[in-house]
C-alpha cells in the first residue's frame, strides 16, 4: 500500500525538498517563473489538511501543466452516465454493479464495459430522449475550474470510458471541442439501433487512459499534462501523466485515495492553484 502525506497549507516540508521540487521542473523545460511548491501550498487554506502521495508534484505538475485531461463520471459530472441510462431503462442494479467493479479496479474495463452494454443495447433514440428527460448534472465548480484552465492557456481533454454520444452536449457547455473528447463510440445500424462499440477506442479497454493520454503528449508536444478523476483507470493515466489528482466529490474509493498524488473532494483549491500560479505553455 501507498503511504499517503497529510499536511496542512503551512509549508511542513525541508527548504532543500521545496529546492529540488523547483528545479526538477526546471529541467523538464517548465517556465523558470514557475511558483515553486512551497509558494503554492502555503497560499492554500490551512482550514482542511492537504491529502495525496505527492502535494508537491500535483500543484507545481497543475501550476505549470500545458494539459489537463478529466474524466467524466462523477468527476466532471455528479453520476455514472452509463447508470443514468441504465435507470432510464429499468436495468439500474445491474448496470451499477459492473460500473461499482469497473471504477474500482475489481474487473477488467472491457469486460465490464461489453457486460453493460450487452445488457443495455440502447438505441439512438433511447440515448438522446435519456439526455432530454434527464440532463447530465455538473459537479460544483467544475464549470470555473476548466474556465479558468482555459482562460491560462490550458488544452483541456475529456478522456473518459464513457459514451461520445453522451458526452458531447457536456463538452460544448463547457466550450471544449469534439476533437478534445477521448470516449467510446456506440455502434448504430441505419435504423438506430444497437450494434456493438468501437473497440478501437482508446478508452474501450483497460489501461486505456494511459494510452490516450501517451497519444496527446506525442501528438501535441505536452510537457506536462495532469490526469483528474475518480476512478482507478484515471489513476492508470500516470504516467504518463505528469500527476494524477483523485476527485472524491461525488465518491470517495479508497483505492484511488492511496494513489493519488493530490486528493480532493472540490474543484476550489484546483481552481486557486491556476487562478493565481498557472504558468501558460499553450502547445497546440
Amino acid at each position: 500500500m501507498i503511504s499517503m502525506i497529510t499536511t496542512t497549507a503551512a509549508p511542513l516540508f525541508r527548504r532543500a525538498v521545496f529546492q529540488q521540487t523547483r528545479l526538477s521542473f526546471r529541467n523538464n523545460n517548465m517556465s523558470t517563473t514557475a511558483a515553486s511548491a512551497s509558494d503554492i501550498i502555503s497560499s492554500l487554506s490551512s482550514s482542511t489538511p492537504l491529502v495525496g502521495t505527492d502535494i508537491e508534484l500535483a500543484v507545481t505538475s497543475l501550476a505549470n501543466a500545458d494539459a489537463v485531461c478529466f474524466d467524466v463520471d462523477s468527476t466532471v459530472i455528479q453520476e455514472e452516465g452509463i447508470d443514468v441510462l441504465a435507470d432510464f431503462l429499468g436495468k439500474g442494479e445491474e448496470v451499477s454493479a459492473l460500473t461499482k467493479q469497473a471504477m474500482e479496479g475489481n474487473t477488467k474495463f472491457e469486460d465490464a464495459l461489453r457486460q453493460r452494454l450487452d445488457l443495455l443495447r440502447p438505441s439512438k433514440a433511447d440515448i438522446e430522449s435519456c439526455l432530454q428527460k434527464h440532463p447530465l448534472q455538473k459537479s460544483p465548480g467544475v464549470t470555473d475550474f476548466i474556465a479558468s484552465l482555459q482562460k491560462s492557456g490550458k488544452d483541456v481533454f475529456l478522456v473518459s470510458g464513457g459514451f461520445r454520444i453522451m458526452i458531447e452536449g457536456l463538452a460544448n457547455d463547457l466550450h471544449i471541442s469534439k476533437k478534445n473528447i477521448y470516449a467510446n463510440t456506440i455502434l448504430f445500424d441505419k435504423e438506430g439501433m444497437y450494434t456493438g462499440f468501437d473497440d478501437s477506442e482508446f478508452t474501450s479497454a483497460d489501461m486505456g487512459k494511459p494510452k490516450a493520454v501517451k497519444y496527446l503528449e506525442t501528438t501535441f508536444g505536452y510537457d506536462t499534462i495532469v490526469m483528474i478523476g475518480d476512478g482507478a483507470t484515471d489513476a492508470q493515466a500516470k504516467p504518463p501523466a505528469k500527476a494524477f489528482i483523485g476527485y472524491g466529490g461525488v465518491v470517495e474509493r479508497s483505492a484511488v485515495k492511496e494513489k493519488a498524488d493530490w486528493f480532493v473532494t472540490d474543484f476550489d483549491s484546483l481552481t486557486h492553484v491556476v487562478d493565481k500560479f498557472a504558468v501558460n505553455n499553450k502547445k497546440k
